[in-house]
């Protein structure tokens, strides 16, 4: 058995949460591989809306097994908060949610950390979600972090020595700070934690394969703030690529099988950093509007433009992407015409490539296509699309050599409309 990967391809909040979902009754497993707190994948189904912010979206599928792998970085308090929010809405967790031990803990220093970092940056300041996240990939690739598996020896003493050196930092920066209510809420998380299966997970991962047990990988965030390929410095701190499926749960290259990329019929990116595409005009705010864009766990505005092909093209080749999932088409139902960004001009000079730096200088290239005007959101069928929305589809497939298996016309699971080629 091979696994199968699921990763937003555009600059996070693509979806992701809802497709895995919609995913899920064909995996006996989801495991999540990077990223922590800071990604918020919303699902909508019975008239329920769930937000899960480190727990993997098969949670609500009764039989799966759901795994945090060693890529993702872990907040007691947070994760405690999520999962009794869950439990207490009906969905048992601690008989299906398995914890790599060597996943690492976001301390409540690494959470001031980030804010003092963020603070002494200035104008300069990246953005970040303020959860920690940066300043435990720090640690971790310093070899200084403090990882779920120490929870069971000598806890106490390393704790405190990780938390003495967070706090000369702290002391160096002139950041004044209360850790007292954040360490109690995470020192409960702590406890909270014990009571969950704490594995190792590179071991459990493959093993299941090897049983035959088909297994989703799901990303969080998106290909354009991977700390390598994305547009860098304004990106994460993990590998949000597919390859950050191998090293966050332990997986050869080989184990890999279908790559799934989401992509949003437009586009959209939440704090500081390059966005060619974006709109500042009334139609930036009325995709906003429509497709309700605002962080699922900040609540800030995303920033709106029309779909970057050029992007796409180079987020699927470093990903291998096999198949392409199109979500939030509906957002655009109203307008008369729709743009693509088809290539860009930097200093004069039209480029198809995405580029080393796209901070300044760059000037998208678009196409326009008609617009479908036609409300989709009741469609069950890729029949009833309109024949203007089946041209937008096949503009999109040829302009980046991928096919589009599955179109989301809401955000309901139910909402999900897969296509089918001839050959199938």
């Amino acid at each position: 058995m091979k696994v199968d990967v699921l990763l937003g391809l555009q600059w996070g909040d693509e979806g992701k949460g809802k497709v895995v979902d919609v995913l899920t009754p064909r995996y006996d497993v989801v495991a999540r591989f990077q990223g922590g707190p800071n990604a918020g994948h919303t699902l909508e189904f019975e008239g329920q809306k769930y937000v899960l912010r480190s727990i993997p979206s098969g949670i609500f599928q009764g039989d799966k097994v759901n795994i945090i792998g060693n890529g993702v970085v872990l907040d007691p308090a947070l994760f405690k908060a999520e999962a009794e929010a869950l439990e207490a809405s009906g969905h048992p967790l601690k008989e299906r949610l398995h914890i790599s031990k060597k996943a690492h803990l976001i301390m409540p220093t690494h959470r001031i950390l980030d804010a003092a970092y963020e603070a002494a940056k200035g104008d300069a300041k990246v953005g970040t979600t303020g959860k920690g996240i940066g300043p435990t990939y720090t640690d971790k690739v310093s070899r200084n972090g403090l990882r779920v598996g120490d929870i069971l020896n000598n806890f106490e003493e390393k704790y405190a020595a990780a938390k003495a050196r967070h706090e000369k930092i702290l002391k160096s920066l002139n950041y004044s700070y209360d850790i007292t209510e954040l360490e109690k809420q995470w020192m409960e998380g702590i406890e909270y934690l014990r009571q969950f299966p704490l594995v190792d997970s590179e071991h459990e991962v493959n093993r299941l394969l090897k049983e035959g047990k088909s297994v989703l990988c799901e990303g969080a965030q998106g290909t354009m703030l991977d700390v390598d390929f994305g547009s860098y410095p304004f990106v994460t701190s993990s590998n949000t690529i597919c390859a950050g499926a191998c090293t966050g749960l332990g997986l050869g290259p080989n184990k890999i099988g279908e790559v799934y990329g989401i992509m949003k019929a437009y586009c959209t990116r939440v704090g500081s950093g390059p966005f060619p595409t974006e709109l500042f005009d009334e139609t930036g705010k009325t995709i906003r509007d429509l497709g309700h864009e605002y962080g699922a766990v900040t609540g800030r505005e995303r920033r709106c433009g029309w779909v970057d092909l050029v992007a796409l093209r180079y987020a699927i080749m470093v990903n291998g992407v096999t198949q392409l999932i199109l979500m939030k088409s509906d957002v655009l139902d109203g307008f008369d015409t729709v743009k693509a960004c088809v290539a860009y001009k930097v200093n004069g000079e039209e480029i198809d490539y995405f580029p080393y730096d796209i901070t300044e200088g760059v000037e998208p290239v678009y196409v326009e296509l008609p617009g479908w005007k036609t409300d989709m959101t009741k469609m069950t069928s890729e029949d009833e699309f309109p024949e203007e929305f089946n041209a937008y589809i096949a503009f999109l497939e040829e302009q980046l050599e991928t096919p589009i298996k599955i179109v989301s016309v809401g955000p309901d699971r139910a909402q999900t409309i897969e296509r089918y080629t001839e050959a199938e």
